[in-house]
């Protein structure tokens, strides 16, 4: 048997937080297939997603590997689910590992397969929104753990990730590093991420006179509109470029994406077609990584983007510090003197997935994960679990290195 010192504490991030687990017998691979599928075909789409259908699927799992449970509420019809493992020194830190199991917006039509059927091709691929993003880390987690279990070894949104950050909860904890999700690669190299982009979701607005729409005037709300957008689109072509030519990683520039527009004068039977709007907004979704001067930034938005000078506006919808709660940047310093070091609380984290070989899909449509890859990544996460709640408590582990 492999002592248990660390505790280990699952989180299921939901726009909240969440933990799961699963059952304690030894299972096949096709019993670990179908636990992932019914996971999978639990609808939790936002804006509506069934947190708690999850919820209780989640409990179940849990209560089949006798893990400790407890669902907590920070925010009304949010549910947070922290499962716990114990180890044998209580006095430890533990291991944090978040997930979440909500998942964006789907557009059925546009899939091979439904998004919540989790069907299975010919090839192994299971089809279904989640299915790399990120319930499959959630049950993977749960799967490496069943497996640990039955090999006789014993050894985690603003809404509710933020608040339990801030809460007592999390300082009885005691955490010492999170595991959180990373994405697939599309070779056989697997990618670890120890920073994390923050997000700027952005609305900027125009107004102008509106007019006729046979006439030619100068700063109506779309032109000012339209001039905001091309200033946008070459900033976004240059981070482009040092992504394409190799000169930094997607992690390392600034990512911009319109994400939606809006104007016109909208009547029951559609929009008018021949007046110009006094307002026309675009929403922008902009991530940042940790190393950029956010101040500066935003002198950028209010200078060039949206300028009052152009009857320009703007607001953040959300706005997340690239720094931690030390004023520092919020990242992982990969070095032998320091691990982990991460979130806004200043805890060590890392990102990762366990996928390889794989197409990035996530939020796209025909979302889907092989099972192959699924049941090897269930391997990986029992080879890390196991070395790193291994550890005595004099700094030393009783697993070597080579188990990951």
């Amino acid at each position: 048997m492999i002592p248990t010192n660390y505790n280990i504490n699952f989180i299921f991030f939901l726009t909240l937080l969440i933990t799961t687990s699963s059952s304690s017998s030894t299972t096949s691979s096709s019993e670990i297939i179908s636990r992932f599928q019914e996971y999978l075909r639990i609808n939790t789409a936002q804006p509506n997603p069934n947190y708690y259908e999850a919820v209780d699927f989640i409990l179940k799992q849990a209560n089949s590997l006798s893990l400790e449970s407890q669902v907590i509420e920070f925010v009304e019809n949010k549910p947070l689910i922290l499962l716990k493992w114990p180890g044998q020194n209580p006095n430890l830190r533990s291991i944090l590992l978040n997930s979440h199991t909500d998942v964006v917006p789907v557009e059925s039509h546009k899939w091979i397969y439904h998004p919540f059927d989790a069907q299975i091709d010919s090839h192994g691929n299971i089809f279904a929104r989640g299915s790399q993003d990120m319930k499959c880390v959630g049950m993977q987690y749960l799967e490496a753990i069943r497996k640990l279990k039955d090999s006789d070894e014993e050894i985690g949104g603003r809404d509710g990730a933020e608040k339990l950050a801030e809460s007592d909860v999390f300082k009885q904890m005691n955490v010492a590093f999170v595991l959180d999700e990373g994405r697939p690669s599309s070779d056989d190299k697997y990618q670890v991420f120890y920073a994390e982009r923050s997000p700027m979701w952005l609305v900027i607005k125009a107004t102008g006179a509106p007019g006729h729409g046979a006439k030619l005037y100068d700063n109506s709300a779309t032109e000012n509109l339209w001039k905001s957008i091309e200033i946008i689109k070459q900033y976004r072509a240059t981070q482009f470029d040092l992504l394409k030519a190799g000169l930094k990683t997607p992690g390392e520039v600034v990512s911009v994406n319109v994400v939606f527009l809006k104007a016109g004068i909208e009547t029951p039977a559609g929009f008018v077609r021949n007046m110009q709007p006094s307002e026309a907004t675009a929403g922008i979704d902009i991530r940042v990584p940790p190393t950029i001067d956010q101040e500066a930034f935003e002198k950028r938005i209010a200078e060039e983007w949206a300028p009052a000078s152009r009857n320009m506006t703007f607001e953040f919808k959300e706005k997340f510090s690239v720094l931690d709660k030390f004023g520092k940047p919020a990242l992982t310093v990969a070095n032998s003197s320091n691990l982990w070091w991460i979130l806004q609380q200043g805890i060590p984290a890392l990102g990762f997935s366990p996928i390889a070989n794989t197409p990035s899909l996530a939020h796209d449509h025909n979302e889907f994960l092989n099972q192959g890859e699924y049941l090897k990544g269930v391997e990986i996460y029992s080879s890390i679990i196991k070395a790193y709640a291994s550890n005595s408590g004099n700094g030393t582990t009783e697993v070597t290195k080579d188990e990951l």
